[in-house]
């Protein structure tokens, strides 16, 4: 981890640039307390008696999901509780029309623009460990292979017990001392990946750089250490989301998330990749099972990953309504999949969740939704654009924060793709993915680079081979 000084600076810059709201207006604001005020139990099952537990980041106070993962006499129990927003937001109001404008929350090193006002993504609508909350209530039980056998959803009133974070579940876990709300979690959890694999699912296992504040001021940069938790609660998002899109096919109304299958040109490409950096990919073995057999961590498999994005290019939101589209698949996932587990972050959840809700009690969808349903692809587009784009310029800033006062010293650095005269590099320490000058770069393996130039106010940075 390398940090930057005390005057390494905020991000007001980049927040006027891509023009984010400062703040709600004021008739948002009076809605969401009012909706805060007007909040009723009746007619939710009460479940507070199950021990849920939430797992985010330390410090997280959106908390959208909390679990409870039973074993049972045929495999798996899963009792999973999302955020009811849409117990709050009511349809058509101005706290719609602003989420509808926003799209999803956007996370930003010195603080948060969110999708709804604070008294509700960090207070009441929140599952925050010891409150009793609003929650849609997803049961699915799951037989001894890990493949869903059965889905119950509802409305219902539930309790965390706990909030929990990754790394200290890894650490319980490890130790042998699990919370028993998750101790369930690693066999279902290594299940469902395998089943991943074996559906054709493919997974990006790139490196993620990290930005956090420290005491003085600046800002660090390292590389975000990846547990096997952060993969087995994944799962279970993953396994609600595919149970939310059956629902959605079956009824022939919804929206999924979708990607189409890759080019068998990119396939090729991929399978040349792993060979020019000296990895044997076996006649017969797919794409999914010959990625999940890389090692991460070295080189070779950076490389690798980094040229697997030419196959996951082309998602989108997909909404239905009586006619079935051409394309209900994601093939990052290998299958039919919904977003329903995020509703306190991202706008299209909130929609897809009331669709499954009205399905599954056999009643109608509500008119709101089925109105939204045609508008809803092109804004979360829209805000999934936004935000890529913000946190590739947040990382950028930091890394020009980083290395401003480090101009000729020299780097370890791997080449992820390569080009005659250009690569595209991963160095080390810090974790920074920038651009390489130079000739002959070998994919897939560790090389000198010499930082030649920082641009702070552009965000650039600028390397050349040793």
């Amino acid at each position: 981890m390398i940090r930057t000084p005390a005057s390494g600076g905020d991000f007001g810059r980049l927040r006027t640039e891509f023009a984010l709201p400062e703040s709600f207006g004021p008739e948002v604001l009076a809605e969401a307390e009012a909706a805060v005020l007007s909040a009723r139990a009746e007619g939710r099952e009460d479940a507070t008696d199950l021990p849920f537990v939430t797992i985010d980041p330390p410090g997280a106070k959106d908390l959208d999901q909390a679990m409870v993962v039973e074993r049972t006499a045929g495999g798996f129990r899963v009792h999973y509780a999302i955020a009811d927003l849409a117990a709050f937001v009511p349809p058509g109001g101005a706290l719609d029309h602003e989420a509808r404008r926003r799209g999803q929350t956007l996370y930003l090193p010195d603080g948060n623009v969110p999708l709804h006002p604070t008294v509700l993504s960090e207070g009441a609508a929140s599952l925050l460990p010891g409150e009793i909350r609003a929650a849609v209530l997803w049961t699915i039980d799951v037989d001894a292979a890990g493949e869903p056998v059965a889905t119950h959803v509802r409305r219902a009133l539930v309790r965390s017990t706990e909030q929990l974070d990754y790394e200290s579940v890894q650490a319980s876990l490890d130790a042998g001392t699990p919370h028993p709300s998750v101790a369930a979690l690693p066999e279902l959890g290594r299940l469902r990946r395998e089943l991943a694999v074996q559906r054709g699912a493919v997974e990006l296992q790139l490196p993620e750089q990290e930005i956090s504040g420290n005491p003085d001021g600046g800002w660090a940069l390292a590389r975000r250490p990846r547990t096997a938790v952060d993969a087995w609660n994944a799962e279970i998002s993953l396994l609600t989301g595919m149970a939310a899109a059956q629902i959605m096919i079956e009824a022939r109304v919804g929206v999924l998330r979708t990607l189409p299958p890759p080019e068998p040109d990119a396939v090729e490409w991929l399978r040349r990749s792993a060979s020019v950096v000296g990895v044997a990919w076996p006649a017969g073995l797919g794409v999914s099972e010959f990625l999940s057999s890389l090692d991460p961590e070295q080189p070779s498999s950076m490389a690798i990953f980094a040229d697997t994005t030419r196959l996951l290019r082309g998602a989108g939101y997909t909404s239905f309504d009586g006619s079935m589209p051409a394309l209900t698949t994601h093939a990052g996932i290998g299958g039919a999949y919904a977003h329903v587990t995020a509703p306190i972050r991202r706008l299209v959840d909130r929609f897809g969740t009331e669709v499954c809700l009205a399905v599954t009690a056999g009643r109608e969808v509500p008119s709101w939704v089925r109105e939204a349903l045609a508008e809803v692809p092109l804004q979360m587009s829209a805000s999934d654009s936004l935000a890529a784009r913000v946190e590739r310029a947040c990382i950028d800033q930091v890394e020009a924060w980083v290395l401003a006062e480090r101009v000729g010293r020299e780097f370890t650095a791997v080449v992820l793709r390569a080009e005659e005269t250009r690569a595209e590099i991963l160095v080390e320490n810090p974790p920074v993915m920038a651009k390489c000058t130079g000739s002959n770069f070998p994919e897939g393996e560790r090389i000198g680079v010499r930082l030649t130039a920082v641009d702070v106010d552009k965000r650039k940075v600028s390397f050349e081979r040793v």
